[in-house]
């Protein structure tokens, strides 16, 4: 078919118009797409902020101190600036994702500075790397944003093993944080804050025991403060003591349990106990038998304190609790006062009497005690005395003893607490001797003794100077006579000896004349005996030549 015989042809349909986003577009979508997914997952990773007060904020610069807990970065200071009342400091930390669940109540932030102290020495490594904000963890039960900081850290880590206890003293001298704790010598924790207690009175020292000692603090369990060296002046002498090396520099704290409580169940968390002065005080156990009397004294009490021993004949049974003075109605002076605890049961247990045992094991009433004492003072003049311990300390102690005639008393033994009768201390009685020695030192005539004194050395000298006079007359005369009379006797006993040597050369000598003269007369004398021999021979043969004589032809 031709063309033209086709007719004219229909008007082109209209084109459907498409909307299209130019190439261009793309980068910046992406890039935009990728800025909110980073802004998100930066959102999402990011930790809170907190907000922490403080007094001062020295050493706390925004994007420079860091928040550490137990030495790894939980987050960043971001801020620093001051309350609405301008009296404290606020500190904004961004802290870690992961450490959010940190933030809960109890938490604790403290700055971490350089500390120097006796008992310890922290925080060195910010003077490299600057201060730093610390932290501890509370409890995860109530999530929080803002806190109050410390003014010092925690010593104690919360989920350290062991228990917290508080001791009560009465000043805070010798205390501080960081002060160790000890049991046995052994450092077993250490304090960890100390207040002012609510009646303003004392303080409550808090303290930290590490496990397992910590089952030894018991009810009955006591502590002393162990400061230094524990240096003890009392009747018995100077005794020293200290916990140990460490104690003795910078002190602390120590504990101790009696050995009878050995199987009592370790105190609760929290409990408190009295802080004694020395580990003395604090182990001395109560008496439940002690009773309470009084002394009074008209003499000075030097040397007597509390905790002064009250000795019966050298056994302690007691000790001064409380030393005062007291006004006598009787003579209107003052005296002294002195309160002590006895034992009068203890003096009955020591004695050896087999009745006394017995009547003790049967009744321990207050009327025995008085009975058994009432008799040791009425008729056994058992009195009370001071007396001196050391010379070198001065200390002095309370002695019962007994007196041979003691002066009678009037005791009221219905009276509580007793009054006990006392004697002079042997110290102020001998003062008091010497005392009237010397007044009657003073009452001699002196001056009158001076004076017969005076005379009697004016004799001495007179008869001195006689002596003298006569010694020179002696020189003068008897002397040159006396020498005479001795050169006399010198020729005497010349001329004696001279004889005594002329008659040793006549007879005694073997060739002197006196020697030979006796032998001739002795030889003399033999014969006149040889003849007399003779005679009586020729007489004993014939008689009778004594009366006719002898005949002419007889031989002799």
């Amino acid at each position: 078919m031709d063309e033209k015989d086709a007719g004219p042809l229909p008007p082109p349909a209209a084109a459907a118009r498409r909307f299209s986003i130019s190439k261009v577009w793309i980068i910046p979508v992406v890039a935009a797409a990728i800025a909110l997914g980073l802004a998100f997952q930066r959102i999402a990773q990011e930790g809170p902020t907190v907000t922490i007060t403080f007094k001062s904020v020295s050493g706390v610069e925004p994007g420079k101190t860091q928040v550490r807990y137990k030495d790894v970065v939980i987050g960043l200071v971001t801020a620093v600036h001051f309350s609405p009342d301008f009296r404290t400091v606020e500190v904004s930390a961004k802290i870690a994702k992961e450490a959010e669940g940190l933030m809960t109540e109890g938490a604790s932030f403290w700055i971490v500075r350089p500390r120097v102290t006796l008992s310890e020495v922290s925080g060195l490594g910010t003077l490299l790397s600057g201060n730093y904000i610390g932290f501890e963890r509370g409890r995860p039960d109530r999530v929080m944003r803002h806190f109050t900081g410390l003014e010092s850290g925690r010593v104690v880590d919360r989920d350290a093993p062991g228990r917290r206890f508080t001791v009560h003293a009465h000043d805070a001298q010798h205390i501080d944080v960081g002060l160790p704790v000890y049991y046995q010598g052994i450092q077993v924790g250490q304090v960890t804050s100390f207040e002012l207690a609510a009646d303003g009175h004392a303080v409550d020292v808090r303290i930290f025991v590490d496990a397992p000692y910590d089952a030894q603090v018991r009810a009955s369990t006591r502590f002393w403060n162990a400061s230094g060296i524990d240096v003890s002046v009392n009747a018995s002498g100077v005794s020293l003591r200290t916990e140990s090396l460490l104690s003795l520099f910078v002190g602390g704290i120590a504990f101790g349990n009696a050995s009878a409580n050995a199987g009592e169940p370790p105190a609760p968390e929290g409990a408190g106990f009295a802080l004694y002065r020395d580990r003395e005080t604090a182990m001395k156990q109560p008496d439940p038998n002690e009773r309470r009397f009084v002394l009074y004294f008209n003499e000075a009490l030097d040397g007597v304190e509390p905790g002064s021993p009250v000795k019966f004949l050298g056994i302690r049974a007691g000790e001064v609790t409380q030393v005062g003075m007291a006004f006598d109605p009787r003579t209107h002076r003052m005296r002294g006062r002195l309160e002590i605890t006895f034992w009068p049961e203890r003096l009955i247990e020591r004695l050896p009497t087999a009745q006394v045992q017995d009547a003790l094991a049967l009744d321990r009433s207050a009327k025995l005690r008085n009975a058994f004492l009432e008799d040791m003072v009425m008729r056994h003049g058992l009195r009370a005395r001071l007396r001196v311990a050391s010379l070198v300390t001065g200390q002095s102690y309370v002695a019962f003893e007994y007196l041979d005639h003691p002066p009678a008393v009037r005791v009221d033994w219905k009276s509580e607490p007793l009054e006990l009768p006392v004697a002079p201390g042997v110290l102020p009685a001998f003062e008091e001797k010497l005392s009237a020695l010397l007044d009657k030192f003073d009452a001699l005539p002196l001056q009158e003794i001076a004076g017969d004194m005076r005379a009697l050395i004016g004799d001495a000298r007179t008869t001195l100077r006689g002596l003298d006079v006569l010694t020179a007359d002696i020189d003068r005369t008897a002397v040159p006579k006396f020498a005479a009379t001795m050169e006399d006797a010198r020729a005497a006993l010349n001329a004696a000896e001279r004889m005594l040597d002329g008659a040793s050369a006549t007879l005694v000598g073997p060739d002197a004349p006196g020697q030979r003269e006796l032998r001739s007369a002795l030889q003399e004398v033999t014969r006149a005996a040889r003849s007399l021999r003779i005679l009586s021979d020729s007489i004993e043969r014939h008689p009778e030549s004594l009366l006719r004589g002898r005949a002419a032809d007889s031989s002799p």
